[in-house]
């Protein structure tokens, strides 16, 4: 998006706000948060909501709304909030559509999964600043900066990884990133690294997890004669290819197609699971809950 449509676009957003919050259930909670935002002059756009057990759970909600001047009303709002929140138990965040995340995209030699994202975030459908991509190869560096977005090739193997990822992680703080993908990044993460961005980093792995962890899923799917594959995405933690999920899809295929079609078709879902995936962070539809996600479509 041009500096133009990014403007156009928050001029539309700027008096909207979303609101995620999880808590122990019980009756009330709904008539709570609707009678808050109608004291403060919030008209509710969208309200997607779950619980685990209606009779002894945790509750789950998120509301979209709308309400005018709130630029200058949010911060009023949030302190008011706490109040209610110490009152039942709540685990909230309050965000603004206006505020745009600002995103990096880490990836290899493959691209597929980047393309997917530079297009997804040309024709507005990402809501997001792509301030940075990085890369351990040269291959995606000409579709990059034909879009003016900074470009940064760093090698990278086990070797050197102290030192790579110091230098990821100032770049990360140069450019004041909220959000890191992994488009098919075929590195491993350290704690330390993974540390500094949790619940932030959002990778696809080509594999329904949790189906053939770690490298050569395709190959292992093979030798196994599967007759679905799938890809996942999902947040990055330090256990590999275990993070929670936000997303996954899958494909037939039978006996005639060999590793290269499978990877043929398995490079289609992990397109459309990865944008999925990182539309719906953006959007603020997922809640972590311990090792899985709540995700309000």
């Amino acid at each position: 998006m041009d500096e133009i449509q990014i403007n156009k676009h928050r001029k539309t957003q700027e008096n909207k706000g979303r609101l995620l919050v999880k808590c122990p259930d019980k009756p009330g909670i709904v008539a709570v948060l609707s009678t808050f935002l109608y004291k403060h002059e919030c008209n509710i756009i969208e309200s997607s909501q779950y619980s685990s057990d209606p009779e002894n759970g945790t509750f789950f909600i998120r509301i979209e709304y709308h309400g005018g001047q709130l630029a200058e009303r949010a911060a009023q709002m949030e302190s008011d909030f706490k109040e209610i929140s110490l009152e039942h138990g709540m685990e909230y965040k309050f965000s603004y559509p206006a505020e745009r995340i600002r995103s990096a995209i880490f990836v290899s030699r493959e691209t597929h999964c980047l393309i997917e994202l530079l297009w997804e975030w040309q024709n507005g459908d990402l809501d997001t600043d792509i301030v940075a991509v990085i890369s351990n190869h040269e291959t995606a560096r000409p579709m990059v900066e034909a879009l003016g977005i900074p470009y940064h090739y760093i090698p990278a193997n086990k070797d050197i990884r102290k030192q790579v990822e110091e230098e990821q992680i100032r770049l990360m703080q140069q450019y004041d990133v909220d959000l890191l993908i992994l488009a098919r990044y075929m590195q491993i993460l350290t704690p330390d690294f993974v540390a500094h961005f949790e619940s932030r980093i959002i990778n696809i792995h080509h594999s329904f997890l949790p189906a053939f962890i770690g490298a050569g899923p395709y190959e292992r799917a093979y030798e196994r004669g599967v007759k679905l594959i799938g890809a996942t995405s999902h947040y990055v933690t330090n256990n590999l290819d275990e993070g929670p999920i936000i997303e996954q899809d899958v494909e037939r295929v039978d006996h005639r197609d060999d590793v290269t079609e499978l990877k043929k078709i398995g490079r289609k879902i992990e397109r459309r699971v990865l944008a999925r995936a990182v539309k719906w962070h953006l959007e603020n539809r997922v809640i972590v809950e311990g090792n899985k996600t709540i995700v309000f479509h």
